[in-house]
């Protein structure tokens, strides 16, 4: 009787949600199922042969490799054991992801923005609208398990059999609802929507590095992260389904902690409070650029310090790197080194696209975050008062362009400190932190997109996110694809040059500071002239 009261109208409200991201819920979906079909696809045209399999498998069996896509069944490297192997970890982290962007909308989000207690005046139950935001996260991860599993299944491709393809539409699903469980319960325990999306994409860069440096060490150590948990689900190989089991399990735990800590917490208070501010702001809090900084300290130091655990996680298994290519003579053959570099040294282009793209992550989030001051009603108060728009726009936009040039440094020095420790004859700073710096003009055109679309298109403002993705899209795949040029061109971070490997030049740099520049002023110049919503 008690739960029935605690659950009242779960259903009804489950249905709401559902017709509120009528549109969102289906584009993730049909985004991830796209990505997932087309890979395999690419692979049956460029790797027809067994022959040609194993030759990519050689080049996969190196520490780089393993911390970032994990460990394969390199010596059975059919299409679907390296489709598994090269794709599955990184499609659940952005599982993952939309998990925990879905559900800290519909929890924390929804409750510091007033709307949980409209609903809660309602005929609902105390309980309702937590479950009803899981039951249909649930479901949506549902629907995508079997979506790609059986879309799998259906192309027809060698080695891709029923209970492999299943198993990885499964993989994909559990990690949904694993990272939906963890948001659940931040959601309870912070005040803030951004400290439960914070923490939340804490936890889950926190699990993807611990397995990248278990999984080039010690790899029994990868069974206390989630994501280790699904490549050791080994889809059309072992098929192991225990792995899959388990993160189910945990996710119930989780969400079984969420609804006790939701029924005895007060609404919109939580278990990790807010400090209490000084009883007087100083003059430059009062500034809105003393603002802006007060609202994001606690998420740019995070960001820093995750920064440089990443570039350090990859620093740290170069030396294991180059002691890889020293034993393996066909490496050698197919990379044939370049005068002046070492083999390790070829790989630095392909981190630091990642490490480019990761870092440009915080700089856009600062800079939307005047879009969501604005959403909330928050900024009306400010411009009522002596801060002309310009000042407002401007102290976001100071702070993101700072922000982005620190996320650079901190993953390059990161790298460069534990690569040279790992390497016997270390590496030369400047060459790591250059090649690091020449991608902050293309993180400064990403940032003045932002402020582009914040000035003319604001309620389209997410899209920049879109144009990120799709950049890490048509370079860190570009090659496996085969993308014309031009479709890397259409990203900034395609122009950029890829030391050390390749020359590097001056002029394509300056064109993406010039672009970054006129879409800034563009940007501006909207946000002047056009309405705030209210």
């Amino acid at each position: 009787m008690m739960a029935g009261k605690l659950m009242a109208n779960a259903a009804n409200l489950s249905l709401f949600i559902l017709r509120l991201d009528r549109i969102r819920i289906p584009l993730w979906v049909l985004g991830l199922t796209f990505f997932t079909l087309a890979v395999p696809i690419a692979f049956s045209e460029m790797y027809g042969s067994q022959q040609e399999r194993d030759v990519m498998a050689q080049t996969m069996a190196n520490p780089a490799m393993t911390a970032m896509v994990g460990p394969g069944d390199l010596d059975h490297y059919t299409l679907g054991a390296m489709t598994a192997h090269q794709m599955l970890l990184m499609t659940a982290a952005v599982v993952g992801l939309m998990s925990i962007l879905l559900v800290s909308r519909h929890t924390r989000g929804d409750e510091e923005e007033g709307r949980l207690e409209l609903i809660r005046s309602l005929p609902t139950g105390r309980l309702s609208y937590l479950n009803s935001t899981l039951i249909v996260i649930i479901g949506t991860c549902a629907a995508l398990a079997l979506i790609n599993g059986f879309g799998l299944y259906a192309l027809g491709l060698e080695s891709m059999n029923l209970e492999g393809s299943l198993l990885y539409g499964a993989a994909l699903g559990a990690a949904g609802l694993f990272f939906a469980g963890v948001t659940a319960v931040f959601a309870q325990l912070t005040e803030t929507s951004r400290g439960t999306v914070g923490y939340s994409i804490a936890v889950l860069l926190i699990s993807y590095l611990f397995r990248a440096i278990t999984d080039t060490t010690d790899e029994s150590l990868s069974w206390l992260s989630p994501f280790g948990w699904v490549t050791k689900a080994e889809a059309y190989s072992a098929n192991n389904w225990l792995p899959i089991v388990l993160m189910i399990a945990v996710s119930v735990l989780l969400y079984a902690l969420a609804n006790y800590l939701n029924a005895i917490r007060d609404l919109e208070s939580g278990f990790l409070p807010s400090k209490p501010g000084r009883r007087y702001a100083s003059s430059f809090l009062q500034s809105p650029l003393g603002l802006a900084m007060r609202l994001q300290k606690t998420g740019t130091i995070a960001w820093a310090i995750g920064m440089y655990v990443l570039g350090a996680s990859y620093g740290s298994i170069l030396g294991d790197l180059e002691s890889f290519f020293s034993n393996n003579e066909m490496i050698k053959q197919l990379l044939r080194p370049e005068e002046g570099l070492t083999l390790t040294e070829q790989f630095i282009p392909m981190l630091m696209i990642v490490i480019s793209l990761l870092a440009t992550v915080p700089p856009v989030m600062s800079m939307n975050k005047l879009r969501g001051e604005e959403k909330k009603e928050r900024i009306t108060h400010l411009l009522g008062r002596a801060v002309s728009r310009t000042q407002l726009l401007g102290s976001y936009l100071v702070i993101a362009v700072i922000n982005g040039f620190f996320m650079i440094s901190f993953a390059a020095v990161g790298l460069w400190s534990a690569g040279t420790a790992a390497i016997e004859e270390g590496l030369s700073f400047g060459m790591i932190y250059g090649a690091a710096l020449s991608y902050y003009p293309a993180m400064l055109v990403m940032i003045g997109s932002a402020v582009f679309l914040i000035g003319y298109l604001p309620k389209l403002s997410a899209l920049v996110w879109l144009y990120i993705f799709y950049s890490f899209v048509v370079l860190y795949f570009g090659g496996l694809f085969q993308f014309s040029e031009w479709i890397g061109n259409l990203s900034p971070y395609g122009h950029v040059p890829q030391a050390p490997v390749e020359e590097f030049s001056i002029m394509p740099l300056i064109v993406l500071g010039i672009t970054a520049t006129a879409l800034i002023l563009l940007g501006v110049l909207g946000f002047k002239k056009r309405d705030i919503e209210n």
